[in-house]
């Protein structure tokens, strides 16, 4: 956390109020919550009537998907169809199966190039072949592993053309790359406090005013009457402060940190272990990959056992998704890239932020030989010593790189329900 978020949110622990109370400490509760509300439209180019405050980016998620999902469905019996990408965070991934599961949704899976990107012309077939069933459209402003940044508002333009709403999931895209919820043609989008120097535990919804949601909890209904609970005031004062600092150092910082993620990359590069970059990088870009992420390929060897050798080293990183940390199976990420599984799990995704230095690069950098080489040693230990080809397994899918607007092997056909299909999370 930001020391003057974590200043604010201490100073409001010490005062007591429900903001939904009408005595002074409630009154003066509900000012912070309004003032909050205020600076955190103005940073995301929105009213401040737009803004719902969640737990987090996850309940923001469930809500405006299966918030709009029952609304639309309610409305139109037909609109029974989710288009969404391949590549979502598991927020989003895992709401579209329970809906599918539980509530007769047909997902439509969005194919990704092999840097991650949704390409606008695969939306727009994906939805031209059966627009009236569409319930909505959920695609991340940015990939939490290898830091692609998908074209949102191309995509939302595509979406309003047929009138449907459209969600992304923006928590890891605010503060390190301009998000304008206006100027995104979006209906919906998610933000946290935590990934932006604030609070864990708390985040928001912007949800246009006539955007339509059923709730999810019901009880007082503080938030517009979308979102029912006490608000937590000084979580949400942390975040209002975290997010005024992202928005006056934004550019400043993502100048620092594209430096450092460049550094990183070539120093990785430049060890001889024939690591790869993954995602979408060009030196210097900061707009078509986020400028704290650095995603790599080390091959001959499990992402895993680096993690664990570099941790030991002190450098804190992961193999994919922080939220799947620890499962032995090879990204959906990088299988919907086109990525074979042996070779995903040679991943190592490294993230900076606003306490990273210069000297956290040379501290990774002077680690990484030795724990590739131990890495490298135990893979080849541990490998099989038959090199018998295993039978295929003919019902097992694997997706495979195609051109924007082709089907993928995993993925719905337009219009179709697609129950027995495999989705990212069945085959991650």
């Amino acid at each position: 956390m930001l020391p003057e978020a974590i200043e604010a949110m201490t100073a409001q622990m010490a005062t007591v109020g429900n903001a939904s109370s009408l005595h002074t400490s409630g009154r003066l509760g509900r000012r912070v919550v309004e003032e909050s509300r205020e600076a955190i439209a103005q940073a995301m180019g929105a009213r401040p009537s737009e803004v719902l405050f969640t737990s987090g980016g996850t309940e923001a998620d469930n809500l405006a998907i299966k918030g709009t999902f029952w609304a639309r469905r309610d409305a139109d019996p037909r609109r029974v169809r989710i288009l969404t990408s391949m590549v979502e965070h598991h927020a989003v991934l895992d709401c579209v199966d329970f809906l599918e599961a539980h509530e007769g949704a047909k997902v439509t899976w969005l194919e990704v190039d092999n840097v991650g990107r949704v390409h606008p012309e695969t939306v727009r077939a994906a939805i031209g072949a059966d627009p009236d069933t569409v319930a909505l459209i959920s695609v991340m402003w940015a990939n939490n592993e290898v830091g692609t940044v998908q074209p949102i508002a191309e995509i939302a333009a595509v979406a309003h053309e047929f009138g449907i709403p459209m969600h992304s999931d923006a928590v890891q895209a605010v503060g390190q790359v301009e998000v304008d919820f206006a100027a995104s043609g979006l209906d919906l989008l998610s933000i946290s406090g935590h990934k932006i120097g604030g609070p864990q535990g708390v985040g928001a919804l912007l949800a246009r005013r006539d955007a339509t949601l059923v709730p999810l909890t019901h009880g007082g209904g503080q938030e517009r009457q979308v979102r029912s609970g006490s608000l937590d005031v000084p979580a949400i004062r942390g975040f209002a402060v975290a997010m005024r600092h992202a928005a006056a150092n934004r550019i400043d910082g993502a100048g620092r940190l594209i430096a450092l993620r460049d550094a990183l990359i070539r120093g990785a590069q430049d060890a001889g272990f024939g690591i790869q970059v993954t995602g979408d990088w060009e030196p210097g870009d900061g707009i078509r990959r986020l400028p704290g992420n650095a995603h790599l390929l080390v091959p001959g060897c499990d992402g895993d056992s680096l993690l664990y050798l570099l941790d030991a080293a002190g450098v804190q990183c992961s193999t994919g998704s922080a939220c799947q940390a620890g499962v032995p199976q090879a990204s959906h990420v990088l299988l919907a890239m086109g990525m074979s599984e042996q070779k995903a799990r040679g991943a190592l995704r490294l993230t900076m932020g606003h306490t990273s230095t210069a000297a956290d690069v040379d501290a990774f950098l002077a680690a990484l030989p030795a724990a590739v080489e131990r890495a490298q040693r135990a893979q080849v230990a541990t490998s099989p010593v038959t090199t018998r080809p295993e039978p295929k397994d003919p019902t097992r899918l694997v997706p495979q790189h195609s051109s924007p607007g082709q089907s993928s092997p995993r993925q719905s056909s337009p219009g179709q329900s697609s129950p027995g299909q495999s989705s990212p999370k069945q085959s991650r």
